[in-house]
């Protein structure tokens, strides 16, 4: 499970090092409780997400949601519920992207104010084209509003997998660094922004994406 530490005005929330961090509804909540800390702390506080190994997140669980497919809807809501938050979150959130970061993760990372990826390993991918799954609205929505146009375009329909470097040129990422140095760089970027995790960025980001978060918290069809 997630696990949540503090280095001074920065939280790094250190993602489970032994599979590919799908959301399993046991990870949302405890990614859930991890958000709520960080956001009931006072004073200048950044939030960096990072993984090891191999993967960032790879995003939905689809072997829970196949076994429990009654819950189909219940499940898209609580992961959109995730994006939304993140997106509009007052604090400042730094995504350290260490290994592949594919689909609903994908969707994690863009909704982070700011991403740091691994310059020589790992893929940033939206696969749904190639696994005949539709995006949701808000998913949608969510792309379209942290991408450049094309970027969005090639991504959703080709499933172009972009390393570090491609996805820096593409403005995927704000940087690129080595896996040795990738959360430091990440805390890096962070910390001289914490001062401005305050109500109003949760106002302004509400107002920036009104639409996006619209989508987002919108139901889905059962």
């Amino acid at each position: 499970m997630p696990k949540l530490e503090r280095d001074g005005e920065v939280f790094v929330l250190h993602l489970d090092p032994d599979d590919e961090n799908r959301f399993h509804p046991d990870r949302l909540t405890a990614l859930e409780a991890a958000l709520d800390e960080v956001e009931a702390a006072t004073g200048p506080r950044a939030l960096v997400t990072v993984g090891s190994g191999k993967f960032w997140s790879n995003g939905l669980d689809l072997d829970w949601l196949f076994a429990n497919a009654d819950q189909y809807a219940a499940y898209l809501d609580r992961v959109h519920t995730l994006l939304a938050r993140t997106l509009a979150s007052p604090v400042v959130t730094v995504a350290a992207l260490n290994g592949h970061t594919f689909a609903a993760g994908a969707m994690w990372a863009l909704a982070h104010d700011f991403r740091v990826m691994r310059a020589d390993r790992g893929y940033f991918c939206l696969p749904e084209v190639d696994l005949d799954l539709p995006f949701q609205r808000g998913m949608s929505d969510l792309i379209r509003a942290r991408l450049a146009p094309q970027t969005a375009h090639e991504l959703m329909t080709t499933a172009r997998r972009y390393g570090g470097e491609q996805a820096l040129a593409a403005g995927i990422v704000q940087a690129v660094a080595s896996a040795e140095q990738l959360t430091a760089a990440a805390v890096e970027l962070a910390r001289p922004l914490a001062a401005k995790s305050r109500p109003v960025r949760a106002e302004i980001k509400e107002t920036l994406y009104a639409e996006t978060l619209a989508s987002l918290r919108t139901p889905t069809a059962g």
